[in-house]
């Protein structure tokens, strides 16, 4: 099974929770930005990781804004799944922006990144990397993607979101930048059944087919698609 989880900031309440106590060797989780376990290098976090490393299931994790640039970096590329991952060791990997992931029959375009609204307020290589944002080579390297698979998929999954999606909403950021404008791009240029994104810290379906995740679990191929948390 295919399960998809919001921001989770290097917390492990969420892996402990009854709604993913039970995945197994055959489940997946994608965790939609902001994964957090690759911020301090810190003893503690480490010890955290290593948890994680231990679980049955595959974790597949977007970046986000909370991440440590300089440690993800340092990991290798690999072709796995259909698309670019790094491998963090056990059955965890980043997804690298672009990649469109074959799971289970169905296929997840995944393009991690956003921009700190802080991030005047932070220290570059300690809190803050410019690499956040995506380069012109992840741009292109996911326009080459889409393209190959004729302008559609079953999901897009982001950390942040087309700024169509939040304007006029509660989630609406104030001024958009390019990873917005992009996104406003592949929303006209291709085709999906479904987007969920993370990054905003809500709940909120905001269509049939949009969806912004934080707590909520979302599974795909039940016929209870989510559970709320309480």
């Amino acid at each position: 099974m295919i399960y998809i989880t919001g921001d989770t900031h290097g917390e492990l309440d969420r892996f402990k929770g009854k709604e993913l106590r039970h995945l197994g060797k055959n489940d997946f989780l994608f965790i939609l930005g902001d994964f957090g376990f690759l911020w301090d290098d810190s003893k503690e976090e480490r010890a955290r990781l290593d948890w994680l490393r231990k679980r049955p299931y595959t974790i597949l994790f977007l970046d986000g804004t909370h991440e440590n640039y300089d440690l993800l970096d340092a990991y290798p590329v690999e072709e796995k799944f259909g698309g670019r991952v790094q491998p963090i060791g056990g059955n965890v990997y980043h997804v690298c922006r672009g990649s469109i992931l074959e799971l289970e029959g169905l296929s997840y375009l995944c393009f991690g990144g956003g921009e700190s609204p802080d991030k005047e307020e932070r220290e570059a290589g300690v809190n803050w990397w410019a690499r956040e944002m995506p380069s012109e080579e992840e741009y292109a390297r996911c326009e080459a993607n889409v393209a190959a698979h004729n302008h559609h998929v079953q999901y897009v999954l982001t950390h942040d979101a087309p700024s169509r999606f939040l304007d006029f909403t509660i989630l609406a950021p104030g001024e958009n930048n390019q990873l917005h404008g992009f996104f406003d791009k592949l929303v006209r240029e291709m085709t999906y059944d479904n987007w969920l994104f993370g990054c905003y810290h809500r709940d909120t379906q905001l269509s049939p087919k949009v969806r912004c995740v934080f707590h909520d679990v979302i599974s795909i191929g039940e016929k209870r698609s989510w559970w709320k948390r309480k």
